[in-house]
C-alpha cells in the first residue's frame, strides 16, 4: 500500500508539472503543447519509478545480482527526449524556430526524473523557474534593446546596376546596416545580384527598407528575410 501511495503521488505530480509547462507552450501556439509536455514528464517519472522500486519488483532475486544506478536510467531518458526535442526545431529559410520549445521539453523530462526520485521540493522549484523563464523572461526580452538581423537580396539588370556604395547608402537611409556583401553575375551576364546580411535596432526598419527598394526602378526583384529564433 505504501508503494501504491508513492506511485500515485509521484505520477500525479508529474502530470501537474508537465501540464503547467505544456499549458504555457500551448498558449503560445507552439507545436509541442499541453499533451506533449505532460506525457514527457509522466513517462520520465514512470521510468524512474521502475528504477526506484525495482527492489520490490525483483525481491525474490538474489540481491547481489541487482545493480541500482538511477543515473543510467536518467541518461537513457534524456537521450530519447533529445530526438523528440529535435522534432520541434524547424528551419524556415534563414530562421530557426522551436529552440525554446525543444528546451522546455528537455527541462520537462528532467523535472519528471526528479519527481520520480522523490525530490519534490527540487521539482517544484524547477517547475516554477521554468514557467518564469518561458513567460516573465519573454516580457523582459521584448523590452530589452536588441539587434535584429536579416538577409537582403537585390536583383537588377547588369547594365542598370548601381554602385556598391550607392546601394549601401540607400540601405542606410532606412537605418539598416550592412555587412558581408557578395555579388553574383548570372543569366549569361544579363543580371546582377547583391546579397548581404543586414541588421537594425528596430525591426520595422526592414519594412521601411522594403518600401524604399520597391520605388527604385532599376531593381527587378528583392527580398528582405528576417532571421532569428
Amino acid at each position: 500500500m505504501e508503494n501504491l501511495d508513492i506511485v500515485t503521488t509521484r505520477l500525479m505530480l508529474a502530470v501537474l508539472a508537465g501540464g503547467a509547462i505544456g499549458f504555457e507552450r500551448a498558449y503560445r501556439g507552439r507545436p509541442a503543447g499541453l499533451r506533449t509536455h505532460t506525457l514527457v514528464c509522466l513517462s520520465s517519472c514512470l521510468l524512474m519509478l521502475f528504477t526506484v522500486l525495482q527492489w520490490e519488483l525483483l525481491k525474490d532475486k538474489p540481491q547481489d545480482t541487482l545493480r541500482i544506478d538511477p543515473t543510467r536510467m536518467a541518461q537513457g531518458i534524456m537521450t530519447g527526449i533529445g530526438f523528440l526535442g529535435a522534432g520541434v526545431i524547424m528551419k524556415d529559410n534563414f530562421t530557426i524556430r522551436g529552440l525554446t520549445t525543444a528546451g522546455s521539453i528537455w527541462m520537462t523530462a528532467s523535472i519528471g526524473i526528479i519527481i520520480g526520485m522523490g525530490l519534490y521540493f527540487a521539482a517544484a522549484i524547477a517547475t516554477i523557474a521554468t514557467l518564469m523563464v518561458l513567460s516573465v523572461f519573454r516580457l523582459i526580452e521584448q523590452r530589452m534593446p536588441a539587434l535584429f538581423y536579416g538577409r537582403l537580396v537585390i536583383k537588377c539588370r547588369a547594365a542598370d546596376r548601381m554602385d556598391k556604395d550607392a546601394i549601401i547608402a540607400l540601405i542606410e537611409q532606412a537605418q539598416v546596416r550592412t555587412y558581408e556583401p557578395s555579388y553574383h553575375l548570372f543569366d549569361d551576364g544579363r543580371y546582377f545580384r547583391y546579397e548581404m546580411t543586414v541588421r537594425t535596432k528596430n525591426q520595422t526598419n526592414f519594412h521601411l527598407l522594403a518600401e524604399m527598394l520597391r520605388k527604385e526602378e532599376y531593381i527587378q526583384e528583392f527580398s528582405v528575410i528576417p532571421t532569428g529564433d
